[in-house]
């Protein structure tokens, strides 16, 4: 009876079974770059927004430090003493606000900033600027004399505002302000910071711009205003953080924006950026890698039908024919077609069965002998099993493109195999053998991960001679017997020991273990010849070394302090130093 499922179903099962695993690591591993890409790239954004902050907050203060160095001016200071009840001075008068506004000149030269600084004096009635001296309406001083920095809106297309700030003398006068003898005041306009966001802007930002709430916004030269205030209509919904990140959307589109607001004047900085440019190289990847995914599947399913057709179908033929065979119908016949392999099997298969009444008692026998003796020929050399998982498992690294495992296991796989088959030497260092054991049981965890070992030998015991193949035996059985059908355990220790009597080579292992009995009969199966439910591996490790050492040599099992079986490899010191 034919399977329900015939290859072609289980090919693609396969397929999908391989591909949902990869797709759903590649989505997850998508959004966590995204999620790691959106982060960095705000902390990035907004380091570079504190330090532009920094910048105009530097220049700021260097402004407003302008009025404490130039209240202790002695010319300045001396200016505040002066009473002129005439509408012309006299010449030392005239001499010192010359003075005065020399000081001035040099005082707004030394900023790259367009500011200007004017001195009022309460008692002449007049304030004196870089070019200019004239009267002032007292009144108008008195209402804009307060702390910190005042800003006023000027007309104007585009819009632009003045910042001012006051110094007087002395300073308690900010409460009365009648009581001032000297006032001090520096003003700059927003010209200044649109001229600095446009410069940040040409370090490759997007529309960097200035905000606070019921006063304004300062844009960049180049600013999209209709965009920047829907952006800011939306930030307003929520109060804004001294430092923060948000994700606004504006009709259609989502907008990356980040805020920094300023301690020296309350404006806030922002600066935003489409999420689409983040993304679009990533969505330009995830469509690249869904299509390769789905012509990947196209491409398996059209080779999963031709392998259904070319090879299911004819062997299908071949298993009904068989069938038929077995059940003694030699009447059976394959009809070929074409000219591919099949045709030639089915030619093949066809003279069988014709002869095959004839010859089946002599042929089948021998085929039988000789596939019993290369079978045990093979047993003692290389174990398929193995042999399978290893390949199996490269396949597997393969397909996931992890590389570096594929190279382990093919290196390790390499000398393993290279040291099977062209070992043509009588005896060998122990540290040769050790060395191939080593790649062993690299193999075997790279299939384990749990599995664990450790190799201690004393220095001296490394350059003993023993015949190849020795020690791998043992530790097969520890790693396939003792430790891989339990999945608890996972150590294997490989240690040395000599003395004057005889070299010992002890292979411990933490799993299932045997009790005294097992322990008991199996030692007792490496004395006698072998039969067919003695594996072959330690009953050809034990005979050969009582035939190259002697009788005392050979293999002892007991039970291991580790939980599982304790091997020692044991032969005569004497024997091991003459070879």
């Amino acid at each position: 009876m034919m399977p329900r499922n015939n290859l072609f179903t289980k090919i693609l099962i396969l397929i999908v079974i391989m591909l949902v695993p990869i797709v759903g690591l590649y989505f997850y591993s998508n959004k966590t770059g995204t999620d790691v890409l959106r982060d960095e790239l705000n902390k990035s954004n907004i380091n570079q927004l504190i330090f532009f902050q920094d910048q105009v907050n530097t220049d700021i203060d260097l402004l407003a430090m302008w009025t404490n160095l130039l209240i202790q001016d002695p010319d300045i200071s001396s200016f505040k003493n002066i009473f002129e009840y005439s509408e012309y001075m006299d010449l030392d008068k005239i001499e010192l606000i010359k003075r005065i506004q020399t000081k001035i000149r040099i005082q707004e030269s030394s900023s790259d900033w367009n500011s200007k600084v004017y001195i009022y004096s309460p008692k002449l009635q007049r304030v004196v600027s870089v070019n200019d001296v004239k009267t002032y309406d007292d009144t108008d001083l008195k209402q804009e004399l307060e702390q910190g920095w005042q800003v006023k809106k000027t007309g104007g297309d585009p819009e632009w505002f003045l910042f001012s700030w006051f110094t007087v003398t002395p300073y308690s006068s900010f409460n009365t302000p009648e009581k001032a003898n000297l006032v001090i005041e520096v003003q700059f306009d927003s010209v200044n910071i649109t001229k600095m966001l446009d410069k940040f802007k040409s370090d490759g930002r997007r529309d960097p711009l200035y905000y606070k709430k019921e006063t304004g916004v300062i844009y960049n030269r180049t600013a999209d205003r209709t965009l920047a205030g829907q952006l800011i209509q939306k930030l307003e919904e929520q109060e804004l953080q001294n430092i923060e990140n948000r994700t606004v959307e504006i009709g259609a589109e989502k907008y990356l924006v980040n805020i920094v607001q300023s301690n020296r004047t309350g404006w806030y900085l922002i600066d935003y950026m489409p999420l689409s440019d983040i993304v679009l190289p990533i969505e330009k990847s995830n469509r690249l890698f869904y299509t390769s995914v789905a012509c990947l599947l196209l491409m398996s399913s059209l080779a999963a039908y031709l392998l259904y057709a070319q090879v299911q179908v004819p062997i299908k033929k071949m298993v009904v024919a068989f069938q038929k065979l077995k059940n003694a119908d030699y009447s059976v016949r394959l009809v070929p077609k074409g000219s591919s392999e099949f045709s030639f099997v089915f030619a093949r298969f066809n003279s069988m069965v014709a002869q095959i009444q004839e010859l089946f008692e002599k042929v089948y026998m021998e085929k039988i002998h000789v596939r019993e003796a290369k079978l045990k020929q093979l047993q003692s050399q290389i174990n398929p099993h193995f042999f399978y998982n290893c390949f199996s498992f490269v396949s597997s690294m393969a397909k996931l493109q992890n590389h570096q495992a594929v190279i382990a296991m093919s290196e390790n796989l390499s000398k393993y195999y290279r040291y099977t088959t062209r070992q043509e030497r009588d005896l060998v260092h122990l540290s040769e053998e050790l060395d191939f054991v080593t790649s062993y049981l690299e193999i075997q965890k790279m299939r384990m991960n749990r599995l664990h070992y450790s190799i201690e030998l004393p220095f001296q015991m490394r350059k003993l001679p023993i015949p190849p193949l020795m020690i791998q035996p043992l530790v097969e059985n520890a790693v396939i017997h003792g430790i891989e059908s339990h999945a608890e355990s996972g150590r294997v220790a490989i240690t040395g020991e000599w003395d004057d009597g005889e070299a010992r080579l002890i292979v411990e292992d933490n799993g299932k273990g045997m009790n005294e009995d097992q322990l008991l009969s199996l030692q007792q199966k490496l004395e006698q010849p072998m039969d067919e439910q003695m594996g072959c591996g330690l009953w050809n490790v034990h005979q050969r070394m009582q035939l190259r050492f002697g009788e005392g040599a050979g293999i002892t099992l007991t039970t291991s302090a580790l939980g599982g079986v304790k091997a020692v490899l044991r032969w005569p010191r004497d024997a091991a130093d003459a070879g």
